[in-house]
């Protein structure tokens, strides 16, 4: 058994080593000759969509698979012609990486979403802006991620400026009501070629800037009905598009609901904690998803708390000396507000997680605020 991996990110590194430890080969695909699966798995440096390319990568390949979710359509159809199984579907990618396809989808699973309009000029901008009210946030359709493509819209000033924006560029948007909303919640689940499904503990996020930079599992103070709904919207996507593979349902908790924010077709960064926390990671139950193998228990073992590496990688030694601490570097250059790696805290309680959480923190580096 081999896996063909679009991607060579931090998320493909992970699923590499993963396989590694069922003695599963992995390639992956990358247009950088440097990116940070290369020190675990044979690299192939190519355009997505290169057939030369494709055709090294999955050499021998028993599935193909991506790590991120603006992977080219096209480049998973020029799989498909060589006939290489693909997992997670085709489909599930064309719905995430249009948000109004993914509005419609979560509508179709009976997922609320915040009131929201499609949106193609100014002139639809300000009409949607009457019908909506202020304050909004302006999406583009496609090919946004960690908070780009988005823009708020607050006051009249800010609603001009967009539309003057959105006159010199035209593009396929949506516009939302932006709401209040209490916390910010994702769930990740896994389903098998034979129809198995685990689902992991709903976790709770915070975000910087539109960056994730903090998961805490399982999320505090979640109510029961809460989590079972959850449950129910996750088997509901995952059967809904005959899934394969890990998803991730991003949620807002408002007001006792939950509304549907995004998904992503891959495993996902508030998912890291499985890695030691939980009794098999996100990453190897996707290669166990995709390859056809039974899935691993998606359980909590004992409270975590994830914390993102932006910017600048820590002195090793301090960190290393904290008990609890697992450190997770990419092997990435560092960059303002790069995930250079991650720092999971395990502890046999929230408080004591809490405790460990701060001594991380000070050795981490401020977040730059974005340019």
């Amino acid at each position: 058994m081999t896996v063909a991996i679009l991607g060579g990110g931090q998320l493909g590194r992970m699923l590499a080593l993963a396989a590694h430890r069922l003695a599963i080969p992995c390639r992956a695909l990358d247009p950088i000759a440097d990116s940070c699966v290369r020190d675990v798995a044979p690299l192939v440096v190519g355009a997505y969509d290169d057939a030369d390319a494709l055709r090294e990568l999955t050499r021998g390949a028993t599935v193909a698979t991506y790590e991120f979710e603006n992977v080219p359509v096209r480049a998973l159809e020029a799989l498909a012609s060589v006939r290489v199984p693909i997992a997670p579907p085709p489909r599930a990618l064309q719905v995430a990486q249009d948000r109004l396809l993914e509005k419609r989808f979560f509508a179709e699973i009976g997922l609320d979403v915040p009131d929201y309009r499609s949106i193609d000029s100014a002139a639809e901008l300000r009409a949607a802006a009457s019908a909506l009210g202020l304050p909004l946030i302006l999406k583009a359709r496609r090919l946004g991620y960690d908070g780009r493509g988005q823009r708020r819209i607050e006051t009249a000033v800010d609603l001009d400026a967009a539309c003057a924006a959105l006159d010199r560029s035209p593009a396929p948007s949506i516009v939302e009501r932006l709401i209040s909303f209490d916390r910010e919640v994702s769930v990740i689940g896994v389903r098998a070629r034979d129809g198995q499904i685990v689902i992991y503990p709903p976790v709770w996020n915070t975000h910087d800037a539109g960056i994730l930079i903090r998961s805490v599992t399982p999320a505090p103070s979640l109510a029961r009905a809460l989590i079972a709904r959850a449950d129910h919207l996750m088997r509901a996507a995952l059967e809904s598009l005959d899934y394969v593979g890990v998803l991730t349902l991003e949620l807002f908790e408002c007001a006792g609901r939950l509304l549907g924010n995004e998904m992503a077709c891959r495993v996902h960064n508030s998912g890291h904690w499985t890695i030691d926390a939980s009794s098999c990671s996100q990453f190897e139950n996707h290669i166990r998803a995709i390859l056809g193998l039974p899935l691993g228990a998606a359980d909590v073992r004992h409270p975590a708390v994830m914390l993102n590496i932006l910017g600048s990688a820590p002195d090793l030694v301090p960190l290393l000396a904290i008990p609890g601490a697992h450190v997770h570097l990419y092997g990435k250059s560092p960059a303002p507000r790069r995930k250079l790696g991650h720092v999971t805290i395990c502890a046999p309680t929230p408080v004591e997680a809490e405790f460990a959480v701060a001594r991380v923190q000070s050795l981490l580096a401020p977040i730059a605020p974005r340019p």
